[in-house]
């Protein structure tokens, strides 16, 4: 049994015994293997070095009280990589493989699920890059899928304790440019905002619409979710946002279990008064709730500074009771390994 105080994990890599590969060459995917080297050794000409073509998803398997271990809506991780890989002209991954491999990993690394109830859960990374002898700006000649886990606790420190987030004046992503794919350039991208705004103490930033900066539509690497007082919830919509499965699901929860107006569009700036509460979501986050945003001089608080919102807590504990199997899940979202 491995001696790990998951109480008292962060969100950092720890290596783990198993991982998964699978190489694509000559217009097919090999079947692929569990590895215990956690290095790869690539072409110094690999399109994911030079042009940035690769992808990658985040999902996390659960211990329940019974000791089983839960996996979160698979597929849909399956299906944003995909989306993902076509917008960056890389092959798609079925979905039977991709699942496969996930459970493969979480089957080799079964010591390290952490236990039910202490609020850690093991991450995995798949990832999709472009590899093999290449220096022009054209699709990889091979590809590289793979799969690798670590047990974690909460992203942001804390828990569901609400923090304070400060509008950016870079961008997240350019109108129809790569928002909605799951790339690394995305990322890269915000270190440097999200660096000023540590330095500021705020949590992360808040990325506004490119075109017109007048409008949210991320929270760091996390979607934005606001709770309005005639009880509606309310998530941005727009072509540079990534499609959270996180953001889906509590859409979903929200009309159906709680009997809200779910709904998908605008939040203006200039309109945050409507919200009671509001937060971020997201496969490492599960929920942030935000006590007050800064933009220029202005702090707008939204339920509490101190206190996260009651709607807020109710949606965390049902998706997190789902996710560990204290709740009952809507159809089709747990796959069992």
């Amino acid at each position: 049994m491995v001696n790990i105080k998951w109480e008292e994990l962060g969100f950092d890599y720890m290596k783990t015994p198993f991982r998964y590969i699978s190489h694509w060459k000559n217009g097919q995917w090999d079947e692929g293997v569990l590895t215990e080297d956690n290095t790869i050794t690539i072409n110094e000409g690999s399109t994911c070095l030079h042009y940035g073509q690769e992808c990658f998803e985040g999902l996390k398997a659960y211990r329940r009280k019974d000791g089983k271990i839960n996996l979160f809506r698979p597929d849909e991780n399956s299906k944003r990589l995909n989306k993902s890989a076509e917008r960056l002209q890389m092959p798609a991954i079925p979905e039977d493989k991709f699942i496969d491999a996930v459970k493969q990993v979480v089957q080799a690394n079964e010591e390290y699920v952490p236990p039910y109830g202490t609020g850690a859960t093991l991450y995995l990374r798949p990832y999709l890059i472009g590899v093999g002898p290449n220096i022009g700006i054209i699709p990889a000649p091979e590809y590289l899928f793979g799969v690798f886990c670590m047990p974690v606790g909460p992203y942001f420190k804390g828990g569901l304790t609400p923090s304070n987030f400060i509008v950016s004046e870079y961008d997240r992503a350019a109108p129809f440019g790569t928002g909605a794919a799951k790339v690394g350039g995305n990322y890269a991208a915000s270190l440097l905002p999200g660096q000023i705004a540590h330095d500021r103490n705020f949590s992360d930033c808040i990325y506004l619409d490119p075109a017109t900066h007048t409008k949210i539509e991320e929270v760091g690497s996390a979607n934005f979710f606001g709770i309005t007082h005639d009880n509606q919830f309310i998530t941005p919509k727009s072509p540079s946002i990534l499609p959270s499965i996180t953001k889906y699901s509590l859409l979903y929860l929200a009309k159906e279990r709680f009997g809200m107006e779910a709904v998908e569009g605008d939040v203006r700036l200039d309109e945050l008064d409507k919200f009671a509460e509001a937060g971020a979501c997201g496969t490492a986050a599960i929920i942030a709730p935000i006590a007050g945003i800064q933009n220029n001089d202005d702090f707008h608080v939204f339920y509490s500074e101190t206190e996260t919102g009651p709607m807020t807590k109710k949606l965390y504990e049902e998706l997190v009771g789902i996710q560990i199997g204290d709740v009952e899940a809507p159809e089709g979202w747990i796959f069992e390994v």
